[in-house]
């Protein structure tokens, strides 16, 4: 399948199991419903992150983030295990987190990474996101991976922060993160 943006899948093993692809139209029920079972234990939780998806609305609009090639979904054998987007511009969500810098054309946006709970506890996220880093062919022209998280979550600030990512402030109660892209 060509994709109309231009990453490219480098690696498709993360590990022996897991398979990483670019998603298609038809994956996206599954992928949203992955989506809404992190959403439901989120809320478990006692957090309100993802609460939207609760109710139907999916601000990354992930159906349109398929059709231009910006979703990769992890699987094992048939079965979903991980979903992320990586976005080569800004999303008007980024704009308002990250202004109108110029950099941000130097950088790719990550969004909406998540496990499925049958993986919680496996090290699948931390191969996930080190995946992220090695498993794609970005193009020269961009030098970051930027992102965003609650940051009212001190474990999920950790976890980005261990993966090498760079604490660069808040906005909106959002910590702000980036990580230089290996060359």
């Amino acid at each position: 399948m060509t994709h109309p943006t231009a990453l490219k899948i480098a690696s498709p093993c993360v590990d022996s199991r897991i398979q990483a692809h670019w998603a298609k139209p038809e994956e996206a029920p599954a992928i949203m419903e992955l989506y809404r079972i992190t959403a439901e234990w989120l809320k478990s939780k006692g957090s309100t992150q993802w609460a939207d998806l609760l109710v139907g609305i999916d601000r990354h609009n992930t159906a349109a983030a398929i059709t231009r090639g910006e979703v990769v979904f992890f699987k094992q054998g048939d079965d979903p295990a991980a979903v992320v987007i990586l976005m080569l511009a800004p999303s008007p969500w980024d704009l308002n987190l990250w202004g109108d810098d110029p950099s941000n054309a130097e950088a790719v946006f990550l969004h909406r990474m998540c496990i499925h709970r049958s993986f919680g506890g496996t090290g699948l996220g931390a191969q996930v996101i080190r995946w992220v880093d090695s498993g794609i062919a970005y193009p020269p022209d961009k030098d970051y991976i930027r992102l965003d998280c609650v940051a009212d979550n001190p474990a999920l600030n950790a976890f980005y922060r261990d993966a090498g990512y760079t604490y660069v402030g808040e906005k909106d109660g959002l910590s702000l993160y980036e990580k230089r892209l290996p060359k």
